[in-house]
Formats: structure tokens, C-alpha cells, sequence
């Protein structure tokens, strides 16, 4: 059967993802597109369920016949013993925020790292690179932590509130890319001394986890500073950053680009990148 003659059902499953753009995202590109697409939210805050039933989600989409399901928050690591086997990106990230229901397996991919590399690409051209400093080493920062040496950024110093979790990102990032590019810190106000920039990769700042990640002394002018929130669309860490004039990096064009990957995942069908752009910030002004 041709794909354009298929019908659709994606999802995503997360917590507190009902502000998401992610359904109108890709269901716009879909009606550009001719097909039978219907994206829905599987929220375990919506559903009052803990982040424990993810393998419950799980089969219902499988049971219900989804094509396949984005992952977020706090599921992109944990899906892992869920799934039956993993792209080469994801199992060398560790992390995966798209599932592909196919033939009756569950196959995980990572299309994070590539939309953090494309926005950076495109929105911070000619930025220094000799060291930025990484807050979350979560399963979004992983896959941006991999973004930023492959964009060339010399060395990253990684907080996260749980140290371990930094060191062993930042031990998998040497390993990886056989030389010393990354090490843990506990002091970000010390490392953003030395540091051209800060990549922020933490749930702070979105609707639900209002406020700033770090002293808002810390930051410089000659800073750049990267988000990967996008909800409210100019967090109050990007808004910091532009009152002092340093140069910002929205986290809405990160979601478009993974988003794009993810669409053709799902239908086989190379989206129009662009189109989606345009039809996010469209978004963003209507709900602003």
C-alpha cells in the first residue's frame, strides 16, 4: 500500500506535555502532505498515573495501532528496557524520544542530537567554541552533549544535579570521541568564568518548572546561551541573556528539526523542514 494512502496515529508520552505543540505540529504537515494523520498526548499527569506505567502506555499504543510515539520527559532513558532494539544513535546516546512500532517490534531512536545540531548550526553561526558549559545530563542532555562536540565546541564542563549522572556523561563523551572533551563540575558559576557559552538542557523554565538555572550573575555579555525549552518560547535564562546582551538560541527550533526526523520515521516521508518552522512560530504567536 502506498504510504499516502496509509492512515497515521502517533502520540507522545511524557508528563505535563498537554501544552505541547507537537500534535499541531505535525498534523499541519501532514494535511500539507495528503495523509491520515492524527497525533495524541499520552500524559501521565493528565491520567493521574506515574512515570512507573510507561510499559503501560506502551502497549496501548501498540494495541491501539500507532505507527509510532515520541518520548519526553522523564522517559527518554528509562523506555530503553521497553524496546526490543535501538538505532545506532540511540544506543550509542543511551537515550531515545522516538519510538517506531514495526512488524511487531518496538525500535527506539534519537533524533534529539541532530535537531540541537541543526538549530545551533543555523541560529548561532560563527560563535566561539573553545568550552560551554552543560546543565542536565538527563536524556535530553546526552543527546545535546553529543550535538555540541560534533558541532566542534572544543570542551564541556557538565552539571546535573545528580554528579554521577555528569561524570558518566562526561566519561562516554571522552570515550567516544577518544580525547578529554568533557568533565563533570559541581561549580557552574566557576566554569562559565572560563567558558564562550551555556547549553541549557533542564526542565527550568517551562510553564511547570518556572525560574532561572543558574545566579543570574554568572552570566557575561560575551556569553552565548542555548535552551532546549521551548514553552513559554523566550524563557526567563534566555530572557537574562538578552537583557545583557548576549547571543541567544531559542529551544523552538531544536523541537522542529527533531520533530521533522521523527515525522519521517513515523510515515516513511520526507517533511518540509521550512514548512514546519514557519508553522511553529505561527503556533507560538497564537498561543503567546
Amino acid at each position: 500500500m502506498p504510504m499516502h494512502d496509509k492512515k497515521f496515529l502517533v502520540g507522545l508520552i511524557g508528563a505535563d506535555i498537554q501544552t505541547s505543540k507537537s500534535p499541531a505540529l505535525h498534523e499541519m504537515e501532514a494535511r500539507h502532505q495528503g495523509l491520515d494523520y492524527r497525533y495524541e498526548l499520552l500524559d501521565f499527569a493528565e491520567r493521574g498515573l506515574p512515570a512507573s506505567a510507561l510499559p503501560d502506555l506502551l502497549d496501548e499504543e501498540e494495541r491501539r495501532g500507532f505507527a509510532g510515539s515520541n518520548i519526553t520527559h522523564p522517559c527518554k532513558q528509562t523506555v530503553i528496557a521497553h524496546l526490543n532494539r535501538l538505532s545506532e544513535d540511540a544506543e550509542m546516546l543511551g537515550a531515545v524520544n522516538t519510538v517506531v512500532f514495526r512488524n511487531g517490534e518496538r525500535i527506539g531512536h534519537n533524533t534529539d542530537w541532530y535537531g540541537f545540531y541543526e538549530n545551533f548550526q543555523r541560529g548561532l553561526p560563527h560563535v566561539a567554541k573553545s568550552h560551554a558549559v552543560l546543565l542536565g545530563a538527563g536524556g535530553a542532555g546526552v543527546a545535546v552533549a553529543h550535538a555540541a562536540i560534533k558541532l566542534g565546541i572544543k570542551r564541556i564542563s557538565i552539571f546535573d544535579q545528580d554528579s554521577k549522572r555528569a561524570e558518566t556523561l562526561a566519561g562516554q563523551l571522552s570515550d567516544r570521541f577518544s580525547r578529554d572533551c568533557a568533565r563533570a563540575t559541581t561549580d557552574v558559576g566557576s566554569a562559565l568564568r572560563s567558558a564562550d557559552g551555556l547549553i541549557h538542557a533542564t526542565p527550568t523554565g517551562m510553564k511547570s518548572h518556572p525560574g532561572l538555572p543558574i545566579d543570574p550573575e554568572w552570566l557575561l555579555p560575551r556569553h552565548w546561551v542555548a535552551d532546549i525549552v521551548y514553552m513559554p518560547l523566550v524563557t526567563e535564562l534566555l530572557a537574562l541573556g538578552e537583557r545583557k546582551g548576549c547571543r541567544t538560541l531559542r529551544g523552538g527550533g531544536m523541537t522542529v528539526y527533531q520533530a521533522a526526523a521523527a515525522f519521517e520515521l513515523f510515515t516513511g516521508i520526507a517533511p518540509d523542514a521550512e514548512r514546519m518552522s514557519r508553522h511553529f512560530m505561527d503556533l507560538c504567536r497564537l498561543s503567546a
